[in-house]
């Protein structure tokens, strides 16, 4: 019989008062919920939210984010670029430890050296290895890109400069992890992680429990104090949404990120504050989040799933033109997100355009001419739209508002994996897409235009193809200047408006519900989850 999550925590602290003299007290040990559970703690796979934020707690890399999604140091104290930009020179802090284990041969502990990274670095691009995270640095390495010019310098050598690096650094992927538990734990590292972050693996059953004690010896202080304050963090793996709101009500989680359709309602009202009956039982936070959720337009005439409208620039604009955002965003959303009236870079990123921000406000009888002008008269346009079912209330909105303008669209439900294939492939002309940031920088999102990334090849799913953008896009990631660096993304988010391959719908938010005795617990618009400096009021614990 499988063990319950009660039975496993009661025996991990019923062992921990045996072992300590005066036994436990006072513990402060913060719990949510995984409903999707957890793939690998291994860094190298941690491809979604759920391991990335138990790699986030197990492990630490180069460098980090902090809440303004400012690149910060981490195990990297200071950094320099060549004056190329195909150098990244990192100086490493000498007090940074690895958990204790049994893969160490002296003292159950090593502190972290530049090999240690150019070992990370190595493995992570590995063909054998096959990690998700090898992307980031395909095609931009030099030769010998990795090096340690002793214990405290490490390099990295690229073949051309690439400005969104030092971001992309912050990624779980990047993680510094140690040789010597990869050859002694082997493909079962997943399960026996060894990192330097500021907690470290008690116990994991997957699908029942994961718990993390704090780590002792971790490098980050908060001024005189140790971090982090927690004793230990215990995560469970409901499946159930509504179940999981309903421990959180109970006192049995203390966090729960975003807000499921399910409960939606019951939290909110109609304009995105908090019901007042759970004033005292819920803080409530919110923050940007960059996820921007659009409707893609398939713009190559090869494909034989193009659709003729779709072709035309002016009935794209259109489209965009005939849908009221803030009305979908009140009665479908309780105003959790941004409405989605500029372009493609989301509100908060270097790069976006506040002058342009009701760019595509709610104008039907624009609409209504632009689509006279492409000579469409009203009833003349059908179009499939393929979704996934969890948007399906989004896209039915949508249907209707185009009916005004006398476009017809006929709406196809497929499961998430079928509906990815079909779209890389370029078998749908019209189909609803979503693209979290994987770093903080606009680059990410205007890639999603570029055309060498045309589909299968990268993300451009529209299959859009312009020079003026193409030539922009590389420019940028020769421009070393920030500043100068988000003028050209303005530009090219100025062409993705006038040529519309997007319908951008909203720019999401993160709501978080919290126990009103956490504190410290900070968010950004990674959506990362930082227990650094959570504090609980103990009495506020449940069993």
């Amino acid at each position: 019989m499988r063990k319950t999550i009660a039975f496993i925590l009661s025996t991990i602290f019923i062992i921990q008062a045996c072992e300590a003299p005066k036994g436990p007290s006072n513990k402060q040990i913060f719990r949510y919920n995984q409903e999707s559970g957890i793939s690998s703690l291994d860094p190298a796979f941690a491809r979604d939210q759920a391991s990335g934020w138990a790699v986030n707690m197990l492990f630490n890399g180069l460098v980090q984010l902090d809440s303004n999604l400012q690149v910060v140091p981490a195990i990297a104290k200071h950094w320099e670029l060549s004056e190329d930009g195909t150098i990244y020179r990192f100086t490493l802090r000498t007090d940074v430890r690895f958990h204790e284990n049994k893969c160490f041969k002296e003292n159950n502990f090593k502190y972290v050296t530049a090999g240690d990274f150019v070992y990370s670095f190595n493995r992570l691009i590995q063909p054998k290895l096959a990690s998700p995270g090898a992307w980031i640095f395909s095609g931009k390495l030099a030769e010998n890109p990795f090096q340690a010019t002793n214990d405290s310098i490490f390099e990295i050598h690229l073949n051309a400069a690439y400005p969104p690096l030092l971001g992309m650094l912050s990624m779980g992927y990047c993680s510094v992890v140690p040789a010597e538990a990869i050859n002694y734990y082997g493909a079962a590292f997943r399960e026996n992680p060894v990192g330097t972050g500021p907690f470290k693996l008690a116990f994991w059953e997957e699908n029942e429990a994961l718990v993390l004690h704090k780590n002792e010896h971790y490098f980050e202080k908060a001024g005189a104090d140790a971090l982090p304050y927690l004793d230990a963090v215990m995560v469970q793996f409901l499946p159930d949404k509504q179940s999981a709101f309903l421990a959180f009500l109970q006192g049995k989680l203390d966090f729960i990120s975003g807000i499921d359709p399910a409960f939606k309602d019951e939290v909110l009202l109609a304009d995105g504050s908090l019901q007042p009956k759970y004033k005292d039982r819920i803080q409530l936070q919110r923050s940007a989040y960059l996820n921007t959720e659009y409707l893609g337009f398939l713009t190559n005439g090869d494909k034989k799933a193009a659709h003729p409208a779709l072709l035309d620039k002016r009935v794209r604009q259109a489209l965009n033109y005939a849908i009221d955002r803030k009305q979908m965003m009140y009665f479908l959303r309780n105003n959790v997100g941004i409405p989605g009236t500029a372009g493609l870079i989301p509100p908060g990123l270097p790069g976006f355009d506040s002058t342009a921000f009701d760019h595509f406000s709610y104008q039907p009888e624009k609409a209504k001419a632009l689509l006279k002008e492409a000579g469409y008269a009203p009833g003349s346009i059908l179009i499939a739209l393929e979704t996934n079912p969890a948007y399906l209330d989004l896209c039915i909105f949508i249907q209707r508002q185009l009916q005004s303008i006398g476009v017809q669209l006929d709406i196809n439900t497929s499961p998430g994996p079928t509906l990815r294939q079909l779209i890389s492939k370029g078998e749908v002309s019209m189909f609803r897409g979503s693209w979290i940031a994987d770093y903080p920088d606009a680059e990410n999102y205007l890639a999603l235009a570029y055309g060498p990334n045309r589909a299968p090849a990268g993300p451009n799913y529209t299959q859009f193809q312009n020079a003026s953008f193409d030539r922009l896009y590389a420019a940028a990631l020769q421009q070393p200047n920030d500043s100068l660096r988000a003028l050209l993304y303005q530009q090219m988010d100025a062409l993705i408006r006038e040529e519309a391959p997007f319908m951008v719908l909203y720019y999401d938010q993160v709501l978080r519900l919290v126990n009103p005795a956490v504190t410290g617990l900070s968010t950004n618009a990674m959506n990362v989850l930082d227990l650094k400096r959570v504090k609980l009021n103990a009495s506020s614990q449940k069993p």
